[in-house]
């Protein structure tokens, strides 16, 4: 489960560096940032994490090959804080949340929370540590048993844990759908009679059962109504406050990620491309993909809107089993395009480094994408010309 003949230092990855340091794949700088933060030291660290399928063929079942759903990401999350986690579906943004608690077995790499490695853990060793970890999944309806009331589905983890018994409990649960905006009443109702909004709140109260630092929030408001998807998003960022929470967000809502993140990841092919802070990330992005995420989100003014250059991704996401040589974006990249596809790009793979402040991107020419107007509002002399999408290959 160790990644075989690591040499990385974690210690040296979190030291960062000027612009142009090289992070690996997918590694995050700490100590420029908890300098000024000092109360912000790690809580979840993940070197050189891989999560791999196997895929079989013939009659014996014989290995074929590995769906690389996470292949090679480094990360660390500070206590406090949310890291928000983009991308597109199936790049492996859930895969990689589940695997930082141990919900999905890693294939190599580490995983440390609060500077213990789960990946070391026993069984046993991790039940105990289960309590200070939680997750949020992304289906309200499938996510809580039909046949258990709310107040079952609220105290299983408190019995699980041992942690209250009898009316101890009873009060326990009853404070819980109170902290989640929910009637105590509601105790002895059934899933199927509240609505998506309600189950969802629901979830949220059974995580914070057992009192937890770190929550995987899995796409918690996608099969919500966009009226109430707000409500989510604000309740989880008051819990974050009143109960000094850390989440990890995964969503491919840019909106919502914008609205809840301290510092933004985003995936593509099993592999982080981008990170930073969240208001550099939307602001000014790095990585040419990330750009072409932020490009389809539509900007409220209609003269804005227009003037903007989009960027329109032309064919099909490659397959994780069989990643492009290189880049993994360069296949669909609009700025590999526009610099006359350089060699580097197909055969080099990019490291994650710092490109500008707190900013990395793997990518060759970040810089460049930085320099770029591509998704972002042009200026007064460029709105002269027709505005018109770039286009990546076919």
């Amino acid at each position: 489960m160790h990644r075989a003949g690591a040499s990385t230092d974690a210690a040296a990855v979190r030291r960062g560096g000027p612009c142009g340091t090289v992070l690996g794949h997918g590694a995050w700088w700490l100590d420029p940032v908890t300098d000024r933060h000092p109360g912000k030291g790690p809580l979840v660290e993940a070197e050189g994490l891989k999560v791999h399928f196997p895929l079989t063929s013939g009659i014996l079942q014989r290995r074929s090959g590995a769906i690389r759903a996470v292949d090679g990401v480094t990360c660390v999350i500070r206590r406090g804080d949310t890291l928000g986690l983009v991308g597109e579906s199936g790049c492996g943004k859930s895969t990689l949340g589940r695997a930082l608690i141990r919900l999905r077995e890693p294939t190599d790499g580490q995983v440390r929370f609060d500077g213990l490695d789960l990946t070391s853990l026993s069984a046993q060793e991790l039940r105990r540590l289960r309590r200070r970890m939680q997750i949020i999944f992304q289906d309200p309806y499938g996510s809580l048993d039909p046949r258990m009331t709310v107040g079952a589905i609220v105290a299983e983890p408190i019995e699980t844990h041992r942690l209250a018994q009898g009316d101890a409990k009873a009060e326990r649960v009853r404070e819980l759908l109170t902290l989640v905006g929910l009637d105590p009443a509601f105790v002895t109702r059934y899933p199927h009679e509240f609505s998506g909004g309600q189950r969802q709140r629901i979830g949220v109260a059974r995580a914070l059962a057992v009192e937890p630092e770190f929550i995987v929030c899995d796409e918690p408001i996608s099969a919500l109504d966009v009226s109430i998807q707000g409500q989510i998003l604000n309740l989880l960022m008051d819990l974050r406050s009143r109960l000094g929470l850390t989440y990890l967000f995964i969503s491919h809502d840019l909106a919502a990620v914008r609205h809840i993140s301290d510092r933004v990841a985003v995936m593509y092919l099993g592999r982080i491309v981008e990170m930073g802070p969240s208001k550099a990330a939307y602001a000014s992005p790095a990585h040419p993909y990330t750009r072409a995420l932020l490009s389809a989100v539509p900007v409220p003014d209609p003269a804005l809107e227009r003037s903007r250059r989009r960027v329109i991704l032309v064919g099909d996401v490659p397959s994780p089993a069989d990643p492009p040589p290189g880049c993994r974006f360069h296949t669909r990249c609009w700025l590999y395009e526009r610099l006359d596809r350089p060699e580097d790009c197909r055969t080099v793979e990019p490291e994650l480094r710092i490109v500008a402040g707190e900013q990395a991107a793997a990518c060759h020419y970040a810089e460049r994408a930085l320099d770029s107007d591509v998704g972002v509002v042009e200026t007064a002399a460029e709105r002269a010309g027709p505005a018109r999408p770039i286009r990546a290959a076919p």
